[in-house]
């Protein structure tokens, strides 16, 4: 297959899309598979898979350079906003060096939104027309700088197109360097955002809902799951998490980042306002979750 990446250190370091370099059939994540490598001013080389996580569709190839390489500018993905410009950089259809402009149509699209399944993701929606060989390659800002990784497009429709945020690449980088690999906690909740208008809509439905400004709803407990072992109810409400206020899913995954088997405090709302303060040991996720 043919794809695109960005250099993003000197001394050789890419950053490009697992389903580029690594085989989905029978290639494990871990293998250190062989990708040939071309540049944009000619030079081939043998690359080595460093790392590849196949839920994020993330990878890091290794070319060994006589000289230093030149490197691209991380930027912020969370700085963007619907309506900014990106360019889209990459080969498609083994074009080389082509570039395509577009706006971020979205900043946060839900992986369940795109009928995807396994643990969440979000990623950066935009119209930049992407085709085969773009997976891989940077979406970049107006100012240079790397926002994203473009990683796929909807084939029956124009101008949607996807990446995953540059911030979520750099914390999947950091446990590469940590780990080796992606640690997942899992707790096995189903959570939604609550904000004001649902929360008012909750209580009108039952007069019984606690009463909060924000928090995460927790609709559904898997059986025999850590947080059913913690004592976690359908209908709780987490306002804390490690004694940190949370309004969001994303909060709480921040919180508890790569801490697996780690006791972790949450403080749930229940009905008529009772308050309790509950105790959950994550699990690792399994990876086909």
């Amino acid at each position: 297959s043919i794809g695109s990446g960005t250099i993003i250190d000197s001394d050789g370091t890419i950053l490009t899309c697992a389903h580029v370099v690594v085989d989905f059939q029978g290639l494990s994540s871990s293998s250190k598979g062989r990708v040939d490598v071309t540049l944009q001013d000619g030079r081939t080389f043998e690359g080595t898979v460093v790392n590849a996580d196949l839920h994020s569709d993330i990878a890091i190839v290794r070319i060994k350079s006589k000289t230093p390489l030149p490197t691209a500018k991380l930027g912020s993905s969370t700085k963007l906003r619907p309506g900014d410009w990106v360019v889209a950089m990459g080969c498609p259809l083994s074009l080389q060096n082509t570039i395509t402009a577009g706006i971020v149509s979205c900043v946060d699209r839900k992986s369940s939104d795109l009928g995807l399944g396994g643990m969440r993701r979000e990623y950066l929606q935009t119209d930049c027309a992407i085709n085969a060989g773009n997976s891989g390659g940077p979406l970049v800002n107006v100012d240079g700088e790397v926002v994203g990784v473009n990683i796929m497009k909807v084939l029956a429709a124009d101008g949607l197109s996807f990446a995953v945020p540059i911030d979520s690449v750099s914390k999947i980088i950091e446990h590469f360097k940590k780990n080796g690999r992606v640690v997942r906690p899992w707790l096995g909740l189903k959570m939604l955002d609550l904000n004001d208008m649902i929360v008012a809509q909750l209580k009108e439905k039952d007069g019984t809902f606690p009463s909060v400004n924000k928090g995460v709803l927790v609709p559904m407990v898997t059986p025999g799951s850590p947080a059913d072992r913690a004592g976690f109810h359908p209908g709780d409400v987490v306002v804390e998490f490690e004694g940190r206020p949370v309004g969001s899913i994303k909060e709480i995954i921040e919180i508890m980042n790569d801490k697996v088997g780690k006791p972790l405090k949450a403080v749930v709302k229940r009905a008529n306002d009772n308050s309790v303060t509950l105790t959950v040991v994550p699990e690792e996720a399994n990876p086909d979750m």
